[in-house]
């Protein structure tokens, strides 16, 4: 099965207050030695897979560009991560390459790179189209230079565009989240990611927020109803308009989703370079993940992965969390067929539990999560992972 490539860039020019990623502002000193070791991994990528035990794949159809703002990186650099990927794996025509880019970022320079290294999708970081909304957790955009950015992609031949917007943001009331909504449908984009704001001791803002302060605009968050209404008003709208709700934070018009997430959904194999980066590759036993230290000295500096083999029991409890993310949900006979009946039979109580209180509906052997169940997802994966399998 080939493999998806996830490239982990982790370097920005202002860190959102929002962010709970491990990127951040770091001197462009460092640029080159992290591409450096980028590289140095990506060469040692099959010696690695093996050591752990992995069933190593040279045939790739998805590359993933993450961040971070990948496209702060120079040309040079681009470069180079591009042309060692083409020297240690085999890339499938019309594989899927993806980068994000922060609007704005896209210079003409940087524009002409995607192009000539094969990229063929973009990942606009918009979050809002409100001027006010993206000022207040730092993003340095307007809403011109968005479109801008959307017009030069279409030019330069790039138009699988994906945009993301967050509900949930400072300042936003449900007027100028309409306001967004309608500019992302006008835009015309074949995807959109829309995600409610994550209130976490991991960002600025979700600190703020639990502490009850005004620092980052906090005092301006519309509450968790409010946000989830948003949530609700995006499926409906962006459904209605033909870009239909595949995933609980993804839509996409027909056959645009995203060929490279997909694998995470469906525990397909693939591999991740960079500061916090995660795999998944098949094994003889099954499967094992492993992942890059999260903080960007420890990374260059050579700290080894952490490492984990996927027991039968957590690979049942990931078919059932990772799946359900899915709108088409997971087949029982499915899981059945590759876990045993007794494994399903374990989840019936669970499963019955979840029907009664409205998040998961059924129908026949397939079952997926309501539009209810979407906005409690986390509630529903919670009782995969404490019910114990093979009761």
């Amino acid at each position: 099965m080939p493999l998806g490539l996830y490239i982990s860039v982790p370097f920005c020019k202002t860190k959102c207050s929002y962010c709970n990623f491990a990127s951040d502002v770091f001197s462009r000193a460092v640029f080159d030695r992290y591409v450096a070791r980028v590289c140095g991994e990506i060469e040692q990528a099959e010696a690695s897979a093996r050591r752990m035990g992995g069933r190593f794949e040279r045939q790739v159809n998805s590359i993933y560009f993450g961040g971070g703002t990948p496209t702060i990186l120079e040309v040079a650099q681009v470069d180079r991560i591009f042309v060692t990927i083409s020297q240690n794996f085999s890339v499938e025509h019309g594989a899927e390459i993806t980068v994000e880019c922060a609007p704005g970022t896209l210079t003409p320079a940087v524009l002409d790179a995607l192009v000539r290294c094969g990229v063929n999708r973009v990942s606009l970081g918009v979050q809002s189209f409100v001027d006010q909304e993206a000022a207040s957790v730092g993003r340095q955009h307007k809403r011109e230079i968005v479109l801008d950015d959307i017009a030069r992609l279409r030019g330069a031949g790039i138009s699988n565009i994906n945009v993301d917007l967050i509900a949930g943001l400072p300042h936003q009331t449900r007027e100028s989240w309409e306001q967004s909504l309608d500019d992302l449908i006008e835009a015309g984009v074949p995807h959109a990611s829309v995600y409610m704001l994550e209130v976490d001791e991991d960002s600025r803002l979700g600190r703020e927020l639990i502490a009850g302060g005004q620092k980052y605009h906090a005092h301006f968050v519309p509450d968790e109803d409010l946000t989830a209404e948003f949530y609700e008003t995006a499926c409906a709208r962006l459904n209605a308009a033909g870009i239909e709700q595949y995933e609980i934070s993804n839509f996409a018009r027909a056959g645009k989703a995203s060929r490279h997430n997909l694998k995470y959904w469906t525990r397909q194999p693939y591999l991740g370079f960079g500061v916090d980066a995660h795999s998944m590759l098949r094994s003889t036993e099954g499967a094992i993940r492993f992942s890059n230290p999260d903080v960007l000295e420890k990374y260059v500096a050579g700290a080894a992965q952490d490492y984990i083999a996927v027991s039968a029991e957590a690979a049942l409890q990931e078919a059932f969390f990772l799946g359900l993310r899915l709108n088409c949900g997971i087949d029982l006979a499915e899981v059945a067929n590759e876990f045993g009946g007794g494994a399903v039979d374990s989840y019936s109580d669970a499963l019955s539990e979840l029907v009664a209180a409205g998040l998961l509906e059924r129908e026949g052997t397939v079952i997926r999560l309501s539009a209810r169940g979407r906005l409690l997802s986390n509630e529903v994966f919670e009782k995969f992972i404490s019910t114990p399998a093979h009761a």
